[in-house]
């Protein structure tokens, strides 16, 4: 593929769930050598550091967990990715998938700056399209999807200027969707693809439709990747894990579309607990997907030994 020019962004963010670990993501991606994996491709690649947020004041007596802290990612992280080069392609490494919030944000405002569409591709056992009155665990990190469509609700957010249509969103790999998710979900444009089709038709088809949506229509692709979209049985090192998830190959399969398919304009990698890792395995297969996102091949991935 030609190459790019790839910007790390790392977002130690922990504030979207209860369960801790997801601010050592940024650097277990680091360790597990990233920046080596993509710069051996080809591409030109910068690590920029960590992401920061602002100073907050935590609220007391709501049911949402730690709201004013992911308030203040949410704006720091929108202000970065609308701030990325048009010519670079930002890789965000999570933190867990709150950061989306902020992280689409700002790729919507820079693609209707650029008068662009943007399209998001949401892999993920999850829809997260929860708002914070209708998230019964209060965790944030089931949001995003909600909010960067303009669903009401999001008091104290960043106002979204630039709204994601829902028929720019495709869903792969769902498998656990509350039923109020699922009930509003239902009544959207969304493309959302369950695990059961993709065991019943492929994964390749409803992927390749929807990459041609994107490319008839000269927009940016967004793809966002949670850790618990795969099967935790090769991907442990999440704290959502849902059996049942896609597989390894299925998972490359993916990334290698969308190499092919030459649209990715931004990346999250999110929901990495290496906490929960058994010795690397989750952050280095995230390293391998990544890697087949930017055009490696199944002849030159390298062989593991865990």
């Amino acid at each position: 593929m030609t190459p790019k020019t790839i910007d790390l962004i790392g977002v130690p963010m922990d504030s979207g769930k209860r369960r801790r670990g997801c601010l050592m993501g940024p650097d277990a991606l680091r360790t597990a050598g990233l920046h080596a994996a993509l710069s051996d491709l080809g591409h030109s690649v910068t690590d920029t550091g960590n992401v920061t947020p602002a100073a907050f004041t935590e609220t007391t007596g709501t049911h949402l967990h730690a709201q004013q802290e992911t308030i203040a990612w949410t704006q720091a992280l929108s202000e970065r990715a609308e701030a990325t080069d048009p010519n670079t392609v930002p890789i965000f490494m999570g933190g867990d998938h709150a950061l989306a919030l902020g992280t689409v944000r700002g790729m919507a405002n820079a693609a209707a700056r650029a008068n662009r569409p943007l399209f998001v591709l949401w892999l993920d056992a999850h829809t997260d399209y929860h708002t914070p009155a209708t998230t019964a665990s209060g965790n944030l990190h089931g949001t995003p999807v909600g909010y960067v469509t303009g669903r009401d609700g999001f008091d104290g957010f960043p106002p979204v200027p630039s709204p994601v249509p829902h028929e720019n969103i495709a869903m792969l790999g769902l498998r656990s969707v509350d039923a109020e998710e699922r009930a509003a979900i239902e009544e959207t444009e969304v493309t959302y693809v369950d695990m059961r089709h993709i065991d019943e038709h492929g994964i390749a088809k409803p992927l390749a439709a929807f990459l041609d949506r994107v490319t008839q229509a000269n927009g940016l692709l967004h793809v966002s990747l949670d850790v618990d979209f795969l099967d935790p049985s090769v991907a442990p090192a999440v704290g959502t894990t849902v059996p049942g998830g896609a597989t390894i190959r299925e998972a490359h399969l993916v990334m290698e579309m969308i190499c092919d398919s030459g649209l990715l304009s931004s990346l999250d990698i999110v929901e990495l607990n290496p906490f929960l890792d058994e010795r690397g395995r989750t952050a280095q297969l995230m390293v391998d997907l990544t890697a087949s996102a930017f055009g490696r091949r199944v002849f030159d991935r390298p062989t593991r030994a865990y």
